[in-house]
């Protein structure tokens, strides 16, 4: 399974809400799409995807914008990635012993290889909250810093 760029930008845009908690006052999304480089237009369609899942909150009208609607530490990259790219799954073949699934040979084994692939994506992305990343890229929490290099190397 690969993270789209959709979710890649919803993730940055509610780690920026998250650096910025303490300014007063939704952040507009003209600021939010400076602040990361992230295109306005696309940007506005993620948002309201994530409102749609009660990760974030909006006001109208002038000094309005976006605020995250829980706090950072109750929010999970995996909520953020299903949020806008739907369930974390490494394939959409099913579940073995459902559906007439393990009709042919080997099949059985291969659906549960691929359903623990899924889980154990959504596993990791649930161990970083946006305030763990958030304190991470503030240069306060090595241990976040450490997971996610841990990350990196391994894959190369």
């Amino acid at each position: 399974m690969r993270v789209s760029t959709r979710g890649d930008y919803a993730a940055r845009a509610l780690l920026s809400l998250t650096l910025h908690i303490d300014e007063e006052g939704p952040t507009s999304v003209k600021d939010l799409a400076d602040r990361t480089g992230l295109p306005q237009p696309y940007l506005e369609q993620i948002l309201l995807a994530l409102k749609g899942a009660g990760l974030v909150r909006s006001k109208r009208g002038v000094g309005g914008g976006y605020v995250l609607a829980r706090p950072a530490e109750e929010i999970t990259l995996s909520q953020i990635v299903g949020a806008v790219d739907g369930p974390i799954a490494a394939g959409d073949f099913g579940r073995p012993h459902e559906g007439g699934a393990c009709n042919h040979e080997g099949q059985c084994i291969l659906l549960e290889v691929w359903a623990g692939v899924g889980e154990h994506m959504r596993s990791h992305l649930d161990s970083f909250t946006l305030a763990s990343l958030a304190a991470t890229a503030r240069g306060e929490n090595k241990d976040a810093s450490t997971k996610a290099s841990s990350i990196v190397n391994h894959q190369t």
